[in-house]
């Protein structure tokens, strides 16, 4: 007679969704226990989910509620904020993510860049010192050294059957509300301004910028409310 002693999580079965979840949380727990033991500041350990092959930098800090799907590298103090979710991504040092931020496969991050809240990407290469700080989508796209892009900006990069490419060069200043429709081309130290559809290239120090003209007329609130008090269009 013979037996052989070991870990009890080592021979747990899997025989249904409750023990899935057992075996996760065994698991879970060994990874966040290496990557503290790595030097990574994790604020709310149980709250961070990593995959098997994640790899975090010394003196990164990993706020609560963050999510890591397969393929994602990250290096050296950097910080990821709470709520954030990221896969198939590279992250450089010194880079700040989140909070609420998503991260999509082909997400490529210089030194120090800076992704902010309700920013997605997707397949887009950020260099160093670029920021896109709050509601941008950013995808297929290429974002030189020190770019800014401004609040609420997009890249159109899908026309319903293809996508297409969006390069953004050094030191440009995208304005807020931004749409650039790709495939097109921003030069360095451009200026688009805020509220902008650019469809045509840009070359570099260049002001961009479309607009439809404002109009404002004097006592138009005063027309606005006899209009929906009577039903009549009294605006002219």
């Amino acid at each position: 007679l013979s037996y052989l002693q070991c870990d009890e999580t080592e021979l747990t079965g899997v025989n249904d969704r409750t023990q899935l979840a057992q075996a996760e949380a065994i698991i879970q727990n060994k990874l966040r226990t290496q990557i503290m033991l790595a030097g990574v500041t994790l604020i709310d350990p149980q709250s961070v989910t990593f995959a098997h092959d994640t790899l975090v930098g010394a003196d990164t800090v990993i706020e609560p509620h963050v999510y890591f799907g397969t393929g994602v590298t990250i290096g050296q103090n950097c910080q990821i904020k709470g709520f954030s979710h990221i896969e198939g991504a590279e992250i450089a040092d010194g880079s700040s993510i989140g909070p609420f931020a998503r991260l999509r496969t082909g997400t490529v991050l210089g030194k120090n860049v800076k992704l902010g809240n309700f920013v997605e990407t997707k397949n887009a290469q950020f260099e160093t010192g670029a920021k896109a700080s709050h509601l941008s989508y950013i995808g297929d796209s290429i974002i030189g050294e020190a770019v800014n892009i401004g609040a609420g900006t997009i890249t159109c990069n899908y026309d319903g059957v293809n996508k297409h490419q969006t390069i953004i060069e050094k030191g440009a200043f995208i304005g807020s509300n931004s749409s650039l429709v790709a495939p097109v081309s921003i030069g360095a130290d451009t200026i688009i301004g805020a509220g902008s559809v650019i469809t045509q290239n840009v070359p570099e120090d260049s002001l961009a910028l479309t607009r439809a003209p404002q109009m404002t007329r004097k006592r138009g609130t005063r027309r606005v409310l006899a209009t929906q008090k009577s039903g009549k269009d009294t605006s002219k």
